[in-house]
């Protein structure tokens, strides 16, 4: 019995210390966490379509609001407040693939307004699909549909900008949905303070004698501004809907006023608003079930002000004139899809009509002015088919014919498009592009008015410029969805340009917008993205082109313009972890010296810097300071010398500027109601 009780013992440590042996073992071998890092495509492409993430590209930078974003697209450049794309001489951007008869000026006030948080994604359309009724280059912004899920979502954004002068601005963009219908507001108030300040220098040929005229003109801009958007829309059905759209801005307050201070005397220009600057758009828009859009919007515009030009000390009065516009324009289309094996066959028609009811009299200096009403008329038909191999190849084309009459002219254009994908695997994507764009003058230049800065310079409208077609095509490589390099030629044939010309038969200098015979720009652009440890994100972008602009009469003289011309910028992020609040961004630019028709431009640089932070519950508040062209670098010299033209320009303090911005985004108010169930139980209801 010892025996045995010591034979279990003995086998029961035996089991106890293999047991602790095989525990330790166990922990000793414990692997710790394995993190996974992903990274979404920033890059996609079908159709000749570049869609672009730009939501995950923007999300640690100091930026609130969609315009701000734009600027990190691959190929775009924001210089002072415009919206260029590299291989595109302009672009048109778009809400939602819906177009707007806006104003440039009034889209980029309204991009201003709407958060980039609302940003879905953004597709860079090089060549747009003609249901887009928008020739040539295209950004379509494409907006979060709103959910009866998420209930009232808002944000509101106060602002500070220090530049010469102090502005404001706040902003407050809300979405709600319930059942079928959908609701989206944006509204901006602002208060704007704006100073620049110009030295030229005109070495001026007259009388076979040179006169120098050297002008500093100072130039201040007060005016406060509302813009609201508000949109709703109804569901039919899951493929039908209805929509309807406002877009508005009131200008009050304004106040213009030009100093200029010259050899030739000293001058005070006042501009004077007798009533509100005020545009207003409203669009309808209906889809079918069946592939049917039609769509019908109303624009309307008015301005009305006063100019004074006087001299100093003396206020001797020297012009005296009132200009006033309204324009009325009604645009209508109607859009057909048809889907037909894998094929995608398009067909629609446009038509816009405006009325332009525009004076300028003057009072002095005597001379006559205008009063009347200007009609134009655009109607065009396209046809369009757009189809996927299973090879990887994708594509559109469209081809599109086009009527254009004014009292002025009337002519007959066709405008083709055409846009490619290769995608066979998501390392290596190829777009081809080529597009036709029709570009009009400003109703205003054609009246042939004319406005006085002063005693010497004046600009001067021109009833015979002509619209000009634009050509481009652009080659892409996109490289892991991420690298993106292009190859892009563009022809404007007949492109017009404001520069300007020293008189030979008076001591004036007149600034006049001319058709050209020509613009061409051969270039290569490349976007390269790279991150390390997810610490710095980075972007490089190198545009290196060639330009040539070329007119043969230019008033009296003629010119042929070229240059290689280099523009690199390098966007810089930094994170110290991923749970960090806190994010540093420096942005540097660089654009070599360029041309502008006759004109040569000196080189331009600039360095920005910014800081975000991040705090409260789940993140709803934000703070943003940045610095924009710190070393204020980013203005160019303007030199003409060239067939007794001798001119020179600077222009001071534009582009430095403070912003210091607070943001604070909530959630709430739920609907009761909603076209969803969330219960688990019950046959219907």
């Amino acid at each position: 019995m010892r025996i045995l009780i010591f034979i279990l013992t003995t086998l029961a440590c035996i089991a106890t210390s293999a047991q602790n042996a095989t525990t330790d073992t166990i922990k000793s071998t414990e692997l710790n966490e394995i993190i996974v890092h992903g990274e979404k495509p920033h890059v996609k492409s079908k159709d000749g379509i570049m869609v672009v993430d730009l939501v995950s590209i923007v999300k640690d930078k100091p930026v609130t609001n969609i315009f701000e974003a734009l600027s990190f697209l691959p190929g775009i450049t924001n210089n002072d407040g415009s919206i260029g794309l590299s291989g595109a001489s302009s672009v048109t951007v778009i809400l939602n693939g819906e177009l707007t008869d806006m104003p440039v000026n009034s889209i980029y006030q309204l991009l201003y307004t709407i958060p980039v948080r609302r940003l879905k994604n953004v597709e860079i359309m090089y060549t747009a699909p003609a249901k887009y009724h928008a020739d040539g280059a295209v950004i379509n912004i494409v907006l979060k549909t709103p959910n009866p899920i998420d209930g009232l979502m808002a944000e509101a954004r106060i602002g500070y900008n220090q530049a010469h002068y102090a502005s404001y601005g706040s902003a407050l963009s809300a979405t709600y949905a319930v059942k079928n219908w959908t609701f989206d507001i944006n509204y901006n108030l602002s208060k704007s303070n704006i100073w620049n300040n110009e030295h030229s220098y005109s070495n001026h040929l007259y009388n076979g004698i040179q006169t120098m005229i050297d002008e500093d003109s100072r130039r201040s801009n007060y005016s406060l501004s509302n813009i609201i958007y508000a949109s709703t829309g109804y569901n039919l059905s899951s493929k039908s809907n209805i929509k309807l759209t406002y877009s508005g801005q009131i200008t009050s307050d304004i106040s213009a006023k030009s100093t200029t201070f010259s050899n030739l005397g000293n001058y005070i220009n006042n501009i004077k608003y007798l009533s509100p600057i005020c545009y207003h758009y409203v669009v309808l828009r209906y889809s079918s079930p069946f592939g049917m859009t039609i769509s019908g919007n109303y624009t309307n515009f008015q301005e009305n002000r006063t100019q004074h030009l006087f001299t100093l000390p003396t206020r001797a009065d020297m012009a005296i004139a009132s200009n006033r516009q309204q324009i009325n324009c009604y645009h209508i289309y109607i859009d057909q899809v048809h889907d037909i094996n894998d094929w995608q066959l398009g067909y629609g028609i446009e038509y816009q009509h405006s009325d332009d009811h525009s004076s300028q009299n003057y009072e002095l200096p005597t001379q006559p002015g205008f009063n009347g009403t200007t009609k134009e008329d655009v109607a065009d038909a396209y046809i369009s088919i757009q189809h996927t191999f299973p090879w990887g190849l994708s594509f559109n084309a469209s081809a599109k014919g086009e009527y254009y009459h004014n009292i002025y002219k009337h002519n007959w254009n066709f405008i083709p498009q055409f846009g490619a994908t290769y995608y066979k695997s998501p390392k290596n994507i190829l777009q081809l592009n080529f597009t036709t764009q029709k570009i009009y003058p400003s109703y205003w230049e054609l009246r042939g008015g004319t406005s006085y800065l002063n005693n010497y310079s004046k600009v001067a409208g021109n009833p015979m410029l002509q619209p000009y077609l634009d050509y481009s095509g652009q080659l892409s490589y996109i490289f892991m969805q991420k690298y993106v390099a292009t190859i892009y030629v563009q022809y404007a044939d007949k492109a017009t340009v404001q520069l300007p010309y020293q008189l030979p038969d008076e001591l004036k200098l007149v600034y006049q917008t001319i058709n050209m015979n020509y613009k061409r720009t051969i270039g290569l652009n490349f976007n390269i993205p790279f991150d390390i440890n997810h610490i710095w994100n980075a972007t490089t972008t190198l545009n290196v082109f060639n330009q040539k602009e070329k007119a043969d009469c230019f008033h009296d003289i003629s010119f042929n313009n070229k240059k290689w011309i280099f523009y690199g910028a390098l966007n810089n992020n930094i994170r110290f972890n991923q749970n960090c609040p806190v994010s540093l961004s420096v942005d540097f630019a660089y654009i070599s010296p360029s041309i502008q028709g006759i004109a040569n431009l000196s080189d331009m640089w600039k360095l920005d810097a910014g800081i975000k932070y991040t705090f409260g519950k789940k993140q709803c508040c934000e703070l943003n300071l940045k610095a924009n062209d710190i070393f204020n670098r980013w203005s160019p010299a303007m030199t003409i010398n060239h067939a007794g033209q001798n001119y020179r320009m600077k222009i001071h303090k534009m582009t430095q500027n403070v912003k210091l911005t607070l943001i604070w985004r909530f959630n709430g108010f739920k609907p009761k109601d909603t076209s969803f169930d969330t219960s688990r139980f019950g046959t219907g209801k």
